[in-house]
């Protein structure tokens, strides 16, 4: 049985991911990338202690559409922010952590 190294309870029990999802100020915003095509940015999100990966994949599959993870912020293929804040407290974050802009 592995132990998490940052709250020292067994892997099945670790809230470290529950505590950050409390804590953070997450923004999602739409940004306009090259031949005016939309892209819907989610950061403020923290890649130790939240799996971004999962996250962007979970996303994609809700929202239908294409997207990529840099730099520690989640890219999405069109305008979702709306949708996107859906998806986010579904997953467990704090509907007063997240900012639309």
């Amino acid at each position: 049985m592995s132990v998490c190294v940052t709250c020292g309870l067994p892997k099945e029990l670790c809230v470290c991911e529950s505590i950050a999802k409390e804590s953070l100020k997450i923004i999602v915003r739409v940004e306009e990338k090259k031949f005016n095509k939309k892209y819907t940015v989610v950061e403020g999100l923290d890649p130790k202690e939240i799996d971004l990966d999962q996250l962007a994949k979970q996303l994609k599959a809700k929202l239908a559409c294409g997207g990529t993870v840099k730099d520690g912020r989640i890219e999405l293929q069109g305008e979702h922010r709306q949708k996107a804040k859906l998806v986010l407290i579904e997953a467990g974050f704090a509907p007063e952590a997240i900012i639309v802009r």
